[in-house]
């Protein structure tokens, strides 16, 4: 027999090394550590993002629809979505025409507040919520249309499982489009942002949420995850075509894209 048994994957991941910012940690422990980062700041999440980007990240989530290009009818899942922010804006783009959207998250905080969005702007019925791990979705192979995430693969385990369960469960002709923090292309700006990102983040964090020690992970992770060559990369090892990037002010985010052929 060549698959393991689920007692050996247990053991597996629990001596299997990942990091979680800078720390070193098991792999099994990964996911875990994570959601009570997200179960921690989940309420003010939102406003943290405005207050963190200045409201550039509106314009980052904005470029990826635009690149997305809703369309009447579609099948677009929307990964690591919990609040809503992405699934809220391919609604408006496609101008009351339906479309089959779900948001999908790990952390069931993150979709409790998605979902109370929702229904603050009358349209809980016209979005599911899926509590489910990026790295193995409950879903049909070749069952969607799109599949986005933002913000949000830096945080898992395994890049390159949950690029496989894209591809899997996108339809032939479908879309992936990853945005992600990512690593600086303005020579000179990168002592400035560092400086930002260490010291004025995390006192956001703390005065906003009450939580520093969140959003210091949350800048580690940043630090961590592979630049726009190495992940373009991985998109294509996943079996992707016509993968792209396109870095959004100056390479502080970048916008991944590729085609299941």
């Amino acid at each position: 027999m060549t698959g393991k048994t689920p007692q050996a994957a247990k053991t597996a991941a629990r001596t299997e090394e990942t990091h979680f910012g800078f720390q070193t940690v098991a792999a099994g422990d990964k996911s875990g550590l994570v959601r009570s980062v997200f179960d921690s700041v989940a309420n003010r999440y939102d406003l943290m993002n405005d207050v963190m980007s200045g409201g550039l990240h509106r314009l980052w989530k904005t470029s990826l629809i635009d690149q997305l290009r809703p369309f009447p009818e579609m099948a677009h899942l929307d990964v690591a979505g919990g609040t809503g922010d992405i699934a809220f804006r391919t609604l408006a783009a496609l101008k009351g025409k339906k479309a089959d959207i779900t948001v999908c998250d790990i952390n069931r905080e993150m979709l409790q507040v998605g979902k109370k969005r929702a229904a603050k702007k009358g349209c809980a019925d016209k979005i599911d919520w899926l509590c489910a791990d990026a790295e193995s979705l409950p879903l049909p192979s070749r069952s969607v249309d799109a599949y986005t995430i933002a913000f949000g693969i830096r945080n898992v385990t395994h890049i390159d499982r949950v690029l496989s369960e894209a591809f899997r469960v996108l339809k032939p002709g479908g879309r992936f489009l990853c945005l992600e923090f990512s690593h600086l292309a303005i020579p000179g700006f990168d002592r400035l942002y560092e400086a930002y990102s260490f010291r004025l983040i995390p006192a956001l964090g703390q005065w906003i949420t009450k939580d520093r020690e969140s959003y210091q992970y949350l800048v580690e992770s940043i630090r961590r995850f592979p630049d726009q060559a190495h992940f373009t990369a991985m998109i294509r090892e996943a079996g992707f075509e016509r993968v792209t990037c396109r870095n959004l002010s100056g390479g502080i985010v970048a916008l991944h894209a590729g085609w299941r052929i």
